[in-house]
């Protein structure tokens, strides 16, 4: 019964995984799956090490660098109020450090300059820098570097 031992070794490495969410523990639990078939297949325990060794030092050369690039990289859209920000927008009310209304996407949102000494008035554009709940953060356009 070694391949259910490897079962078990699989099963608790996945567990970690889940737990830790590194895909080294992933790895090893795919090469203690290949460990269980190999022992399955009535391979001695020198095999099953073979090739559970060999498993895992694949996945840890080849799969794990390509998944952490994968990961790494920004998604290609952006959504929600992720897409607003870098937007141009246009001023309705006028924009203080506390309070204002700007037109974007067309629609209105609440707004407040991310200088709060600035005063934006009606008809400026402004581009947004961030979005805080339900308000856009704004600076004017002409300001920018």
């Amino acid at each position: 019964m070694p391949w259910f031992l490897w079962l078990l070794a699989a099963a608790a490495l996945g567990a970690a995984e889940f737990f830790t969410l590194t895909l080294g523990f992933g790895l090893l639990a795919g090469a203690a799956m290949v460990a269980a078939v190999v022992a399955g297949a009535g391979i001695g325990v020198a095999g099953q090490l073979v090739a559970f060794g060999a498993t895992a030092a694949v996945g840890f050369v080849v799969v794990r660098p390509v998944a952490m690039r994968h990961m790494a990289q920004q998604p290609l859209t952006r959504e929600g109020t992720d897409a607003l920000i870098g937007r141009r927008a246009e001023v309705v009310q006028e924009v203080t450090g506390t309070r204002g209304l700007i037109k974007l996407s067309g629609e209105e949102w609440s707004a407040r300059a991310l200088d709060e000494s600035l005063v934006i008035p009606v008809g400026a554009l402004v581009d947004v820098m961030e979005i805080e709940g339900a308000t856009a953060i704004v600076h004017p356009r002409e300001l920018l570097p």
